[in-house]
């Protein structure tokens, strides 16, 4: 069975996209694994000088590594991703990239009406950067607005054409990893390429 990585976009403790990754990992339980990650435990990016990655951090980049994808659920604040997650892709990438070829399917909960649109092209932006180097799923914007009256009391999508658009996004990803993991003769090249890539040497 194909085994993803559900990442919490945030810290915060109440955030409606975890309920919506809570409602995937039940819904697609036939389909998929899908293992929650948080981000809580993560510290503050700060480019230690001995380079060492902290525990939490490699735990999640081994969970990446050796999942078939991930799928990201972000908030948006202020036209963009939390500062949580733009910091846990700041460790995650640094001599670290497990997010390389990696595919990766977005998804976003919002109380507005926009549903993190802009967030989530931000986060595109992000994991084209040369550490990242993901593979996102093109054309698949799942946008949940409204999300505080978007869940019943059992954490289910109570909007029928919702679930029937989720539905149908969950099913291209799944078919997009299948294709990617075709498309790896460059891997090693890519990973090197993100090692040896540095902002101070342009």
């Amino acid at each position: 069975m194909t085994k993803l990585i559900g990442l919490v976009g945030t810290n915060s403790t109440q955030s409606t996209n975890r309920t919506l990754l809570e409602f995937m990992q039940k819904h697609f339980v036939n389909q998929a694994e899908i293992e929650i990650i948080e981000i809580t435990d993560i510290p503050m990016f700060n480019k230690p000088e001995n380079k060492q990655i902290p525990a939490s951090v490699q735990i999640i980049a081994d969970k990446i590594e050796a999942a078939d994808g991930v799928i990201i659920s972000t908030p948006e604040y202020d036209h963009a991703v939390p500062a949580s997650l733009m910091n846990a892709l700041s460790w995650l990438s640094y001599g670290i990239y497990p997010f390389v070829d990696k595919p990766v399917m977005i998804t976003g909960a919002s109380y507005g009406t926009l549903g993190s649109s802009r967030a989530q092209m931000h986060l595109r932006q992000i994991l084209d950067a040369p550490e990242l180097k993901a593979r996102i799923m093109p054309s698949s914007e799942f946008l949940l607005s409204h999300s505080l009256q978007a869940f019943d009391l059992e954490k289910n999508l109570v909007d029928a054409e919702q679930v029937a658009k989720l539905d149908g996004l969950f099913a291209d990803f799944l078919t997009f990893v299948t294709i990617m993991k075709q498309l790896n003769h460059a891997h090693a090249l890519h990973k090197k390429e993100a090692e040896n890539f540095s902002w101070e040497a342009l």
